[in-house]
């Protein structure tokens, strides 16, 4: 059976989310450090058990034949898909590989990140770089507990890693990755019931109010059944105050890639019930990438050339 990258690894203090693009050429390069990924962040990591470094890595659509060496295509994986709306747009952007690193410290996602780009050299693109941190009780940057839904426990592994039903992919997830910046000082005009109302929670207890049209709301999905599909969410704040920058760098995994993509539709599109999320107003996305994780096993598979 296939081992699954961390990807169900709780959350951490900081983290570090990387995008690349592979040159043409870099594409042997590239498969031997993603072979070597594991072994890279356990020599790392090892002195330091209690800080839990860990690193996911994804491909993109684009480049998923040139690195894989022409290995099987996970069915749904494709580009991220732009979204325009009445008001918002969901922009699409360059990503061959996602590295999702997290740690108990900064210094050991620096230094992680540091030998993977030693590792490619001159051979990728950086299209990304955002150090984030965890930020008072796990709140984002507007004032809000966030991940407060995220599922735990087996339902975590069912709502994030593909099983048998995908033979050649068990233990892989589908990921998403957008970048927010916050229009904080418009935010703040807002009274806190007018940023509770936008929200659907409580600022103060993060308990759920009936806010038709929140954000709660807009990104609520349920089945036939009643039952909510889920999705299982890394976001974590990040920002440099004295640029005037105040973001919330958004990662979702999901078994099922459409549950994803109907969130964001519903974000940016609205629905027959609502219009657009209203976080929207107050919070714009710069990038917008998709990728394949593959199981931890194939990637230690990968062919040198």
């Amino acid at each position: 059976m296939s081992q699954a990258q961390p990807v169900l690894d709780p959350p951490t203090s900081a983290a570090t989310f990387l995008i690349l693009t592979v040159k043409e050429g870099g594409e042997p390069q590239t498969r031997t450090l993603l072979s070597e990924l594991a072994s890279l962040t356990r020599a790392i990591g090892f002195g330091h058990p209690t800080a839990r470094l860990t690193c996911v890595a994804g491909i993109g659509s684009l480049a998923w034949d040139r690195i894989t060496a022409g290995a099987p295509r996970p069915p749904a994986l494709h580009p991220f898909r732009e979204l325009a709306g009445p008001r918002h747009r969901a922009v699409s952007t360059p990503g061959d590989l996602l590295f999702h690193i997290r740690a108990e410290r900064q210094d050991l996602c620096f230094a992680l990140t540091t030998e993977i780009l030693k590792g490619l050299s001159d051979l990728v693109t950086v299209e990304d770089e955002v150090q984030a941190f965890s930020y008072l009780d796990s709140r984002n940057l507007l004032g809000f507990v966030d991940g407060t839904e995220n599922p735990v426990g087996p339902v975590a592994s069912e709502t994030a890693l593909i099983g048998v039903e995908e033979p050649g992919f068990e233990g892989g997830s589908h990921a998403v990755v957008q970048k927010y910046l916050h229009e904080v000082d418009a935010w703040d005009k807002l009274s806190v019931e007018e940023q509770e109302q936008t929200i659907g929670r409580t600022k103060l207890t993060n308990l759920e109010i009936n806010a038709p049209g929140s954000h709660v709301k807009v990104n609520t999905l349920t089945d036939a059944d009643g039952d909510e599909r889920r999705i299982l969410r890394g976001a974590m704040p990040f920002g440099r105050p004295g640029h005037g920058e105040f973001g919330t760098y958004f990662i979702a995994y999901a078994r099922d890639p459409e549950i994803t993509e109907t969130m964001l539709t519903r974000m940016y599109l609205g629905t027959a019930e609502t219009g657009p999320d209203p976080l929207l107003d107050f919070s714009r996305a710069v990038t917008g990438t998709r990728f394949f994780v593959p199981s931890a096993t194939f990637l230690s598979d990968l062919p040198a050339a």
